[in-house]
């Protein structure tokens, strides 16, 4: 069994605090995504489970083997684990073939089976023609499927990927994901995927841990993360989504609440355990947010940016209750629609954040 378990993991450089209590349970064969603006901990936590920085606090478990705890530190060359990095760390003196063989051929495998796995791992990325080539003659795409490769041929049960595709451009970006997935389901082996793109994330990840500050916010699939944010952190942090101001919420049936957005009573998604309470606030997506009929319910707002998207606009306006709680909207037709113009919004949707950050 490949599963992660991470428990109260906490690691502090100098006086500066960069993983805060960390606990994760990484299953058997899932593909995680950990997802965070820059200086939240994830590259920290990845070079932590793969043995590169020792614990302050807390335990690393892979499989059935602790392999970091503040009292017992296993080395990163015995914790049976495969890296991608983001920089492919491809020996340049070596060919294609000869890079994807090494591992192998440290470990004793026979020059005959050591071939055979080799130039299975090729054709399974796609590369078995240029065997022979050095790194320096390959595209950047091309180098990371040599690092994927040289992870299959290793046949792993844990593979940490750091943001290996942070040095591709965006049509490459979009090859590799598929890349990484059939990787997965190839190997079927845990992966641990750290990223700062969270389209990337949420495209390919099983699960994602958004984390800020060295603490994590949530730990749930995609779906979860983008409808239920569990605080308001992560409900700004994905999808750019916008959080506003309500009062007077009421609980309702079936996990949903009434309340009161700018004079306009709303049934909105919530928590199970939503209380009664005088304040809270609501994560709004563009995809919540729509233009009002003349006939409807809904709020006056000002138009303050229009920004061109390609097959839409989106539109930023601020509530004329509400200043400074900007909403985003997707429109097709913005012809007769100006910088400044008042709008008329309602809501298709919304989530209720939970009021103590817990679902």
């Amino acid at each position: 069994m490949s599963a992660i378990d991470i428990a109260h993991l906490t690691k502090t450089y100098a006086s500066q605090t960069v993983l805060d209590d960390v606990s994760l349970h990484i299953r058997h064969g899932e593909f995680v995504a950990v997802l965070g603006p820059s200086g939240c901990g994830k590259t920290t936590l990845l070079r932590t489970i793969a043995g590169f920085e020792p614990v302050d606090g807390g335990t690393i478990t892979l499989g059935n083997n602790t392999v970091s705890s503040p009292e017992h530190h296993v080395a990163p060359e015995q914790r049976q684990l495969a890296i991608v990095f983001q920089n492919y760390a491809l020996w340049p003196h070596m060919s294609v073939e000869e890079n994807v063989a090494y591992s192998l051929k440290v470990n004793g495998i026979p020059t005959a089976e050591r071939r055979l796995r080799t130039a299975a791992a090729l054709e399974q990325v796609g590369l078995g023609e240029f065997a022979s080539r050095r790194p320096a003659d390959l595209s950047g795409g091309q180098r990371q499927r040599v690092a994927l490769a040289r992870c299959l041929v290793a046949k792993p049960s844990v593979v940490l990927l750091d943001e290996p595709l942070a040095n591709l451009d965006v049509h490459l970006r979009a090859s590799m994901e598929e890349e990484f997935t059939n990787f997965h389901r190839h190997t079927g082996a845990t992966l641990l995927y750290i990223t700062h793109d969270q389209q990337e994330a949420m495209a390919i990840a099983d699960r994602v841990v958004v984390m800020n500050a060295g603490k994590v916010m949530q730990f749930a699939t995609p779906q979860t993360l983008y409808l239920e944010p569990a605080n308001e952190m992560v409900a700004k942090f994905i999808d750019d989504g916008r959080v506003i101001e309500v009062e007077d919420i009421r609980p309702a049936e079936g996990g949903t609440a009434d309340v009161n957005l700018l004079g306009v009573t709303y049934r909105l998604r919530a928590s199970p355990r939503q209380r009664a309470q005088r304040n809270g606030k609501i994560c709004l997506h563009a995809a919540s947010v729509r233009a009002a009929r003349e006939d409807e319910k809904g709020f006056s707002t000002t138009i303050k940016r229009i920004t061109y998207r390609g097959g839409y606009s989106q539109l930023d306006a601020e509530p004329d209750g509400a200043p400074g709680q900007w909403l985003s909207l997707h429109l097709t037709d913005v012809q007769r629609l100006d910088v400044g113009d008042s709008l008329r919004l309602t809501l298709n949707d919304g989530w209720l954040i939970p009021d103590n950050g817990s679902l």
